[in-house]
């Protein structure tokens, strides 16, 4: 009875949190968030009025938008309440709305996107800023569609900081709430105003880095450097760049711009390739010292390095390419596969296998974590590595206990189980899309090879982009099955979300108190 009492005297708040996840505050600010996306259907439409072709398409899909989060919004309440178990459900609610939401131009006017799985898939690839494309004749595609593709991919970017930053270490995703200095508020406060500080703090400093290499690019053009370069592409290529998705206006990526854009574009998939917090850090706070110092910055640089040094070595002794075109080739293609960007200055799917290995290798390993990159990061791959080194020590010196640091900061204990445990899991995730799209390949006739798949699996698990085969960096995923596109929207999606918050929703324990 004095139980019973007491559980009757709680606030309703407490009595809600006690029934488990409170769906209907999630919901609620999902609509809330789900909203802010309509207007993002204006800027193409301003882009179909310049160059006089339909403006329906995105004012119906904006409208629709909405509606939605509006109508969402209004059935649910809640949002100030929510905390870490709901934000599971927020996020990968969010993800996946947003890609089918930004599907419904595709759907409506793209001739080549009419079928609802390639319109996802094209829709998922850019909000997650994977850069692949279903997509087999580009230039045929209208410039309003084109401009919505890479301004998903630019979209995508921003959410994928603020996820990065705030909402994955917050909900002890990955091993992140120990390695990532992010001055989060306390757990106590509301998930929505955490999101909603930080995409304030780090979109001025997103739109500033995007602004000053469309400015580059379009000085080329205006000037001379590369005639092909105009404001449209300028800004296209920005988008993809920043956000490190790849999407390209031409059908060939970037092989047709000149030597000194692609330059350009490898300083600035370095830059989207670094941890936006140590950006903020270095350019806004004037901090730069942090960004020197910072382990993951200094060991990204020198594996690039070597990458495209063996890389340019092997082009230049297989005479593939010569002298200064070599050099570029292969550090452009190198800093686009660790960023995991997906351009391509030229066809690699031609090279050797030592490249294609070299290649692929960077991509599972990643650039900076709190950067648009994709795959497993960086910073995992150095505190497993730290951690095989100290294994290594203690069983020479088992009396002595070394605490494992990174950037001088001693590393939680059960954060490195979560690491260990997410890059297992990311492995295992890739090898089972890797089969399903194999064995549905081969039932259907399509040519894949073993290899091939796994190139695809890790790409767009990793949101790189291309493959290898008909897939390859000047090639589409067109020629995939149904079944096969699924598949990979799916791995697109998990791997942009990093696995885990999907998968707890699968869980019974994270739905009971």
């Amino acid at each position: 009875m004095m139980r019973a009492m007491r559980t009757t005297a709680l606030p309703a708040r407490l009595r809600r949190r006690a029934l488990g996840v409170d769906v209907s505050g999630a919901l609620n600010l999902v609509g809330s968030l789900i909203k802010y996306l309509s207007p993002a259907f204006l800027f193409p439409a301003a882009i179909a009025l310049l160059y006089r072709e339909p403006v329906w398409p995105f004012l119906v899909a904006g409208a629709a938008t909405a509606a939605f989060g509006v109508a969402l919004e209004a059935v649910t309440e809640g949002k100030e309440r929510i905390g870490a178990r709901e934000g599971y459900l927020v996020i990968s609610l969010i993800w996946l709305l947003v890609a089918v939401l930004g599907a419904l131009p595709y759907l409506l006017a793209e001739p080549q996107l009419a079928r609802p799985v390639d319109a996802l898939f094209e829709s998922m690839s850019g909000f997650s800023t994977t850069g692949a494309s279903a997509l087999v004749d580009i230039p045929g595609v209208s410039r309003s569609m084109i401009m919505w593709r890479q301004f998903t991919a630019w979209i995508g970017g921003v959410g994928i900081i603020v996820l990065f930053l705030v909402v994955l270490p917050r909900l002890r995703v990955g091993g992140r709430q120990a390695l990532f200095k992010t001055e989060m508020p306390g757990p106590e406060l509301p998930l929505a105003s955490t999101i909603r500080q930080s995409a304030r703090r780090f979109l001025v400093l997103y739109v500033a880095i995007t602004a000053c290499e469309i400015a580059i690019l379009t000085a080329f053009g205006l000037t001379g450097v590369d005639p092909r370069m105009t404001l449209f592409n300028a800004t296209a290529h920005s988008f993809a760049t920043i956000a490190t998705a790849g999407f390209s206006t031409e059908a060939r990526s970037l092989e047709p711009y000149t030597g000194a854009t692609q330059w350009v574009v490898v300083v600035f998939m370095l830059v989207a390739g670094t941890n936006f917090a140590l950006l903020y850090a270095a350019l806004i706070r004037r901090r730069g010292r942090l960004l020197l110092r910072d382990e993951e910055v200094r060991v990204g640089l020198v594996i690039v390095a070597l990458a495209s040094a063996v890389v340019a070595v092997d082009l230049l002794d297989e005479r593939l390419l010569h002298g200064e075109a070599a050099i570029r080739h292969a550090v452009f293609n190198t800093v686009s596969m660790v960023t995991t960007t997906g351009f391509a200055s030229t066809d690699f799917n031609e090279w050797t296998s030592l490249t294609a290995m070299v290649l692929f290798g960077l991509a599972l390993i990643g650039a900076s974590a709190g950067s648009t990159s994709g795959s497993v990061k960086l910073i995992r791959h150095l505190v497993i590595g730290k951690m095989l080194w100290r294994e290594i020590d203690q069983t020479l010196h088992p009396e002595v206990v070394s605490p494992l640091r990174v950037n001088d900061t001693a590393v939680d204990e059960r954060a490195l189980r979560a690491i260990i445990v997410f890059v297992f899991l990311y492995l295992g995730v890739g090898v089972a899309g890797a089969i399903a799209i194999l064995l549905d390949s081969g039932l259907r006739g399509i040519e894949l090879t073993a290899f091939q798949s796994l190139a695809v699996s890790a790409s767009l698990l990793g949101g790189v982009g291309p493959g290898l085969g008909f897939s390859g960096p000047m090639g589409s995923f067109e020629a995939f099955s149904d079944v096969s596109t699924v598949v990979l929207t799916a791995l697109m999606y998990l791997g942009r979300l990093e696995i885990v918050p999907v998968l707890v929703l699968f869980t019974a324990s994270h739905w009971r108190a």
